[in-house]
């Protein structure tokens, strides 16, 4: 069978499985983990995009996802606007501070981008915590709203209230998106330069290629797919604060790209949900819950490089190859 029609056979599969999960799913827990694992998918495809494409570590994820989270809810809470309109104009926001602080740090290489980016995710958190007066500081903001209700086909989509289905199927869909929008660029003119640059860009810049043009390419989608993530983070939780979006979330994204495979399109999609419900399992661990987290990370990281994607596909390949051989 032709590969591309068993690739689109998956994903309807996949999609269907997905769909039908908040009826099976009767734990209102376990869906507030997948949501905010959905979440975190979209946050890192974004990363991805930057990490696993071009190569560059950008530790300014959770910065920019704080961005959208605040521009989003500063508009719904003060200004009274549509949630709706909101939640489309946030990524659009995220990605024009992005373009302002990425057409200067991406002139740097290597370490020293992934220094700046730890720089700008710093002063965005610093900000978002003294900045009081228009952020609440450490207080937070509550009360902050979900989108309005709507019908479509005579299905009415409440996302008020205590089921959480309505609003897993908006995050399902986002990050749906997302995954398509990466699958997009990768598989276009675009996404194949955006390789090359990780495999040599002083070669790429030798053939006449403008390779800062398609870094901050990548860097402003990437932020984009962060503001996204945020303001469905803040409008899903209901109360938002700076702590979500400090350093240390950044390098969980990071850990999510690289745990799931880098570079892959279904890797950041594991390692989200393995940065969501791997902590959450382990904390039957109590106090060694967090030692215990770090181990297996380490672990993780060193015998499996390549992330569980990439280790996983390589083992199907040997099988297959191993039952055509017996054939």
């Amino acid at each position: 069978m032709n590969p591309k029609i068993v690739r689109l056979i998956g994903i309807a599969t996949l999609l269907v499985g997905a769909s039908a999960l908040p009826s099976v799913v009767k734990v209102p827990y376990f869906m507030h983990l997948i949501i905010l694992a959905l979440v975190w998918v979209i946050l890192a495809q974004g990363q991805n995009l930057i990490q696993g494409f071009v190569g560059y570590v950008s530790i300014a994820q959770a910065g920019f996802m704080g961005i959208g989270a605040y521009f989003s809810t500063l508009l719904t809470v003060k200004l009274g606007w549509s949630v709706w309109m909101t939640l489309c104009l946030s990524p659009m926001f995220t990605a024009l501070i992005s373009v302002l602080v990425g057409y200067p740090s991406l002139r740097v290489k290597g370490h020293y981008f992934a220094i700046v980016t730890l720089a700008y995710n710093m002063v965005i958190f610093t900000i978002l915590l003294t900045f009081s007066s228009v952020t609440g500081g450490e207080a937070g903001i509550s009360n902050v709203p979900r989108p309005a209700e709507f019908s479509v086909f005579g299905w009415l989509f409440n996302f008020e209230g205590r089921s959480n289905a309505p609003y897993y199927w908006l995050v399902l869909l986002s990050a749906f998106l997302a995954t398509g929008l990466c699958a997009a660029i990768l598989h276009s003119r675009v996404g194949r330069v955006l390789v090359s640059i990780r495999q040599n860009e002083a070669l790429a810049d030798a053939v006449g290629v403008s390779t800062w043009r398609y870094k901050l390419f990548a860097f402003v989608v990437s932020a984009g797919l962060a503001g996204l993530a945020g303001s469905l983070y803040a409008h899903y939780i209901g109360f938002l604060n700076p702590e979500p979006f400090g350093v240390d979330q950044s390098l969980n994204a990071i850990l999510a790209v690289i745990l799931g495979g880098s570079g892959t399109l279904t890797g950041p999609v594991v390692g989200a949900f393995a940065v969501t419900f791997l902590p959450e399992y382990l904390r039957i661990a109590d106090s060694y819950r967090l030692v215990t987290y770090g181990f297996i990370l380490v672990v993780a990281t060193i015998f499996l490089p390549r992330g569980l994607v990439p280790v996983a596909q390589s083992l199907l390949s040997r099988t297959k190859s191993l039952m055509t051989g017996k054939k």
